[in-house]
């Protein structure tokens, strides 16, 4: 787009594939020209040039998404979270994304699932938490499915060993416990660490309300699908591309109970 406008501003150098600025003030124009007439007015040629990214759309995301990306494509990354705040502690609830493996068909196929990290700092003054001593612990899908269907009288615990099926097996121990509050008002959730590695035993346990609990659930329901990557398969999907696959193998049968 070329557009010519009369203006009176400073002379100003930019990048000529991008903006080129002409100033009318006499003083520059006789530097670039001595024989111009100063009367005469000048103009500004602005050359505008629009450019446009491959950045896909968040799917997600709370979170940096690793859906696999089409060709020649940037996705561009979100980070986020949702923290509660209460007197003795500090919780944080963030998604992280499924991974996906390259086929040689160039397809992806998920080779984890996503998951929700839980970080827990304990409180170091009046609205001060310590993250220094903050301790982690990450809800798989499975789990995450526990503490949407608990009910508002139930408890559920978890256990987790990061080392299971190695040789530091049993050297750290993880327990998340979730109990309802006495009074019915929400649920306690209870981190206890045993790691002898570091000689660390830290337990740190927070109360969460109701409305607090209430929108826990609500981003977990959001959020499952995407865990399990099944937003990369729906973004994929071709009606003309699903029709062929099923015609040509035999051995797909995905309609197999629908064309009886």
């Amino acid at each position: 787009m070329l557009r010519l406008q009369s203006l009176s501003s400073p002379l100003t150098t930019q990048n000529p594939k991008l903006h080129l600025n002409l100033s009318p003030t006499k003083r520059t124009a006789l530097k670039l020209n001595p024989n111009i007439n100063t009367k005469t007015s000048l103009f500004v040629v602005k050359c505008q040039q629009r450019f446009t990214t491959n950045s896909s759309s968040p799917n997600n995301s709370s979170f940096a998404s690793q859906t696999p990306p089409a060709a020649g494509a940037f996705p561009t990354r979100f980070f986020v979270g949702h923290s509660i705040y209460k007197g003795k502690a500090a919780l944080t609830v963030e998604p992280r994304a499924p991974e996906f493996t390259p086929l040689d068909s160039g397809a992806f196929k998920i080779s984890k699932d996503g998951f929700v990290l839980l970080q827990f700092a304990p409180a170091a003054g009046v609205r001060q938490y310590d993250w220094s001593r903050k301790q982690v612990f990450s809800l798989s899908v499975t789990e995450i499915g526990s503490l949407v269907c608990l009910g508002k009288k139930e408890s559920c615990e978890f256990f987790h060993d990061p080392f299971k099926g190695k040789s530091e097996e049993g050297k750290v121990r993880k327990v998340l416990k979730v109990e309802p509050l006495p009074d019915g008002s929400g649920h306690f959730f209870n981190l206890s660490v045993q790691n002898k590695l570091l000689n660390v035993d830290d337990s740190i346990y927070i109360p969460v309300t109701r409305a607090e609990y209430t929108v826990l659930i609500s981003a977990f329901n959001f959020i499952l699908p995407y865990l399990l990557g099944w937003h990369a398969f729906a973004n994929s999907i071709k009606p003309e591309e699903t029709s062929l696959v099923n015609s040509a193998n035999p051995r797909y049968g995905g309609d197999f109970e629908w064309s009886r």
